[in-house]
């Protein structure tokens, strides 16, 4: 099971506590859009083995969105962060690469 932090109120708690959004730091497009973005922002999704940044709602606290880092095999979480952040923190950036040299996804690394 997972045990994640909210960053907004630092409440620390299994996954039952939260709710899954999806993955995070995706270009969102909309009205005005040509149908090959909007097509890719519906169906074109990452599904990693390995790092994955997700989305998270503290469904039983808060309220409030977060992004989470974690790796899909081990379910290690690395941290969690704003959700009004546009990419990964440093720090978690790093933890990332300490544990899993050589990492990419999209263009973090």
């Amino acid at each position: 099971m997972l045990i994640l932090e909210c960053p907004c109120c630092g409440v620390r708690g299994e996954e039952t506590e939260f709710h899954g959004g999806g993955e995070a730091h995706i270009k969102r497009f909309g009205p005005g859009s040509s149908d090959e973005e909007f097509q890719g922002y519906l169906f074109a999704k990452e599904n990693p083995k390995g790092v994955h940044f997700e989305r998270w709602r503290h469904n039983n606290g808060c309220g409030k969105w977060f992004l989470a880092a974690r790796d899909t095999m081990t379910l290690e979480v690395y941290g969690t962060y704003s959700a009004q952040t546009h990419e990964p923190p440093k720090h978690i950036r790093e933890a990332i690469t300490a544990k899993r040299p050589g990492w990419t996804w999209r263009e973090f690394s």
